[in-house]
């Protein structure tokens, strides 16, 4: 028994086999638990890296291992890979799968992550060589699909995952049209005015970029192969292969009769348990990685739908000592997000949310040589970092980022050259998403995407 009173919890689920479940996995025997600890996923793979999917994995010369993560099997855990899990019962604490079985838990973990969103219409979406980039399935069918050396391929979507997928394809010499809602790439995650570096990584690396537009269809012929994608314009363009990168959404469609606020994902207390529809902290249902969304006080509590590789494992390993904690960890989850990307042969990392920020200044660097760095301010304080080929000079910055230090910065920089002294400028970030509560505290506030893919953007338009 626990100090109060309760039985302390023998029996741990984990619904979600990847990063997140893994690490949190790891950190309950770690930390000494000695119960069962039952992973449920619905790939049948071993837990493996996301982020060489749309790199390494579609790239590589030869056929590329599989990038499976480190240490899975060697933990004491029963797994059941390739069952879906289709509810949650609260009241009798069983999740139930698929197959008909249920397991029971005393303590539930919900990272079960994101998914590709789809086209909207099936007939479009199914068409041969229409295809979508998320799982280790999908990024096997992409290489061989891209080793057959199509005439042309269309990427719908100019964030992350399309930038990162138009790299390679040009990294393999193929020729490569990005259709784009915004005016430039990555302005969902890092706003037109650095957005615009990225676009200009595009025009230097032979990307033919469709900026403020869209697709209104997409074409197939008389055998049901892709021809190519009607834009808004009125414009065609012809492909062999298109790859819908419009973003994701998060896999929580079995938590639909739960009573748990699911709205956009999982919502969490600083202690990352699930919150009912009412707010209140749910003591035996916890949510960490992608499909998780929380408040963060230095981003004024608005809750953060982190899709990032280290926001996983960290919140992945907080949860494992949040489940076998009766009162929870000491502090509440607040690390600052940290993410990185390669594209077209350049390093891009980031430190912080800069989609909070509404100015943004270059500090170090020029855009001649698209090397340098940017400071992103909210109201008189920095929130966000971000680097191209200067993840040094970002480090330098870091602490300032970290501790919400004045924005502008104070004092003198490096200016590599730059005859001018840096002055901030409008972020110019896209609308986002309706408001709607903020379940901790009750403020009204919009989740924060910090993953390029803004909340509430319409189901098949492009990013």
């Amino acid at each position: 028994m626990t100090q109060s009173g309760r039985s302390a919890p023998s029996r741990m689920v984990v619904v979600g086999g990847s990063l997140a479940g893994l690490r949190a996995a790891e950190e309950l025997r770690h930390r000494g638990f000695a119960g069962s600890v039952t992973v449920i996923g619905d790939e049948e793979t071993a837990p493996y890296d996301r982020p060489p999917l749309s790199k390494a994995m579609l790239t590589a010369g030869e056929a590329p291992a599989v990038p499976y993560l480190a240490h899975a099997e060697a933990l004491d855990v029963e797994w059941m890979l390739g069952v879906r899990v289709v509810a949650l019962d609260l009241a009798a604490g069983r999740v139930h799968l698929a197959d008909g079985r249920d397991v029971g838990f005393d303590r539930v973990l919900v990272a079960t992550g994101r998914r590709a969103r789809a086209w909207p219409v099936a007939a479009e979406a199914t068409l041969d060589g229409v295809l979508t980039l998320r799982t280790l399935e999908d990024a096997v069918d992409l290489r061989e699909r891209l080793l057959q050396s199509p005439r042309r391929v269309v990427i719908i979507g100019a964030g992350f995952i399309g930038s990162e997928v138009a790299s390679s394809c040009r990294e393999l010499g193929l020729e490569v049209s990005v259709v784009a809602r915004g005016f430039c790439p990555l302005d969902g995650a890092l706003g037109q005015s650095v957005g615009a570096w990225a676009a200009e990584l595009y025009a230097r690396h032979g990307v033919d970029l469709h900026a403020a537009s869209s697709v209104e269809s997409i074409r197939g012929d008389a055998h049901g192969y892709v021809s190519g994608v009607q834009l808004s314009d009125g414009g065609f363009l012809t492909a062999d292969l298109v790859v819908i990168a419009t973003g994701s959404v998060p896999n929580v469609d079995w938590l639909e009769s739960s009573g748990l606020d699911v709205d956009g994902g999982v919502a969490v207390d600083g202690a990352l348990r699930a919150l009912t529809m009412n707010g209140v902290p749910c003591p035996n249902v916890f949510a960490a990685g992608d499909v998780a969304r929380w408040g963060h006080p230095f981003y004024r509590n608005q809750l953060l739908a982190i899709e990032h590789w280290g926001n996983a494992l960290e919140q992945g390993r907080y949860a494992a000592r949040s489940m076998i904690s009766e009162a929870g960890p000491a502090e509440p989850f607040i690390e600052i997000p940290r993410f990185w990307s390669t594209m077209f042969g350049a390093n891009i990392k980031s430190v912080g949310v800069p989609s909070f920020a509404d100015e943004v200044m270059l500090v170090q660097g020029s855009p001649a040589n698209l090397r340098g760095v940017f400071l992103y301010g909210r109201e008189g304080r920095c929130v966000a970092g971000v680097s191209f080929d200067a993840p040094r000079e970002l480090a330098t910055w870091e602490p300032r980022i970290v501790s919400g230090e004045a924005f502008p910065p104070q004092g003198t920089v490096p200016d590599w050259g730059r005859a001018a002294p840096p002055e901030p400028v409008p972020a110019r970030f896209p609308l986002r998403g309706t408001t709607r509560p903020q379940c901790a505290d009750g403020a009204t506030s919009a989740t924060l995407a910090a993953s390029g893919h803004p909340e509430g953007a319409p189901v098949g338009a492009t990013e």
